[in-house]
């Protein structure tokens, strides 16, 4: 019993350090937030703060891992309330907010290309997940006639991620594009033509 106590408080600690270092990095920067002030941040020392995540780099992926599962409940909520595309747009649009945190995704997404990086799996599968969502979710809106029926879904959702990834590196680099501006424009490409109208 007293293993299963540790256990649920070690997972409770774990979400602690999370919640601190998503607000740590999103006001602060990934540059500037380092193990120290994240570990002061939940009383503890730099090791004990890595004893629950192993490296500072599987600490980051987690902390990225978070956001996107706030991320997605948040926009399962606007996508029921309003539709898939503008939930994408309102998501990437959020991102303007927390600059730390695109830092931090972009940096370490391209770190983790090498396949002997410690976040190498988790942006794997988080490509995969994502393109096969986006791709299930325009096959969806191409059955309802919201999306041109000819394109190719696989094909159309590895572009809108890309071009979203694409989209933060530009904004990290100049803050005046307007990400959810673009996203909306690129969204509309997809769209049907409008029916003829008889003259």
């Amino acid at each position: 019993m007293a293993r299963r106590g540790a256990y649920t408080k070690g997972v409770a600690k774990r979400e602690e350090i999370l919640a601190a270092a998503l607000d740590v990095i999103a006001l602060h920067g990934y540059g500037r937030a380092s193990v120290r002030e994240l570990a002061d941040a939940v009383g503890l020392s730099q090791a004990g703060l890595l004893h629950y995540f192993g490296s500072k780099e599987e600490l980051f992926a987690a902390v990225l891992r978070k956001r996107d599962e706030l991320d997605l409940a948040r926009a399962r909520e606007e996508i029921e309330a309003t539709s898939t595309f503008e939930g994408f747009r309102r998501i990437i649009g959020r991102n303007a907010e927390v600059p730390g945190l695109i830092q931090l995704y972009v940096r370490l997404s391209a770190e983790a290309t090498d396949a002997a990086h410690p976040a190498h799996a988790f942006f794997a599968e988080r490509t995969r997940t994502l393109r096969d969502l986006v791709a299930a979710d325009l096959r969806r809106l191409q059955a309802e006639g919201t999306v041109r029926a000819d394109l190719e879904a696989d094909r159309a959702a590895t572009l809108l991620l890309a071009a979203a990834d694409g989209l933060q590196v530009q904004w990290l680099m100049d803050p005046s594009v307007e990400m959810a501006e673009h996203v909306a424009a690129m969204l509309r490409l997809l769209e049907p033509p409008p029916a003829p109208t008889d003259a």
